[in-house]
């Protein structure tokens, strides 16, 4: 059986469970990091450190999307900081769109049929590119555009909440420290955006403290 596969690695703690969970099940794996003009790049040395420390192979791919409106790419100083179900001004449109396309590429060409993205369902609530609809859809688009009809979509977190991949995570001893999930790129995580409180907010459900909160 082919355990080839692409993962994408954002250096948040959804896609670290989702690197640690595709090892577990055997996947020799090929991490695609991008770099897509966020306003700070420490996500992308949090995915390189995650990649080295499980001694993943990675590319750092840049994109540039002049275009965005999103307040992580342009020059909005503000983040969102009350959680919402409406799309917020994170959103950058299209975004997996995009990395999976270059993820289905890179599968291809290297012969792997499987390709795995940390999407859940608190980020589909609000990012319309992390729905299972929209990964099933583009899964089957995929497919049919390229000579290769074998490769998968997987997006095991999808039916999860934060609290529930943290603990998926700790039973897999995800180092959470070498993750980063706020919007911002300081020294600490803000505490305020949305990023931040999801994940504050679950570590505490589960009775722990962030572990970056003690650095």
């Amino acid at each position: 059986m082919d355990k080839k596969a692409i993962i994408l690695l954002s250096g948040g703690l959804d896609s670290a469970t989702t690197l640690f969970l595709a090892k577990n099940r055997g996947f020799s794996l090929n991490a695609l990091v991008f770099d897509y003009g966020q306003k700070h790049k420490k996500e992308v040395k949090f995915a390189e450190k995650l990649a080295k420390l499980t001694k993943t192979e990675y590319t750092i791919i840049k994109v540039r999307l002049p275009w965005s409106r999103s307040s992580l790419t342009g020059s909005a100083e503000s983040f969102p900081k009350r959680l919402s179900k409406s799309v917020p001004s994170t959103y950058v449109s299209g975004r997996n769109i995009i990395f999976l396309s270059y993820a289905a590429s890179y599968a291809e060409s290297i012969g792997a049929s499987a390709i795995f993205i940390g999407a859940h369902t608190e980020d589909y609530s609000g990012y319309p590119d992390c729905r299972k609809g929209f990964l099933e859809s583009f899964n089957r688009a995929v497919n049919l555009g390229i000579a290769d009809k074998r490769i998968k979509f997987h997006y095991p977190l999808i039916d999860k909440n934060k609290k529930e991949i943290i603990q998926l995570g700790l039973k897999m001893e995800v180092p959470f420290e070498f993750t980063w999930s706020c919007y911002k790129g300081k020294k600490l995580p803000c505490k305020q955006c949305d990023s931040c409180r999801f994940r504050i907010n679950a570590f505490k459900e589960l009775g722990l403290e962030d572990p970056l909160l003690k650095k």
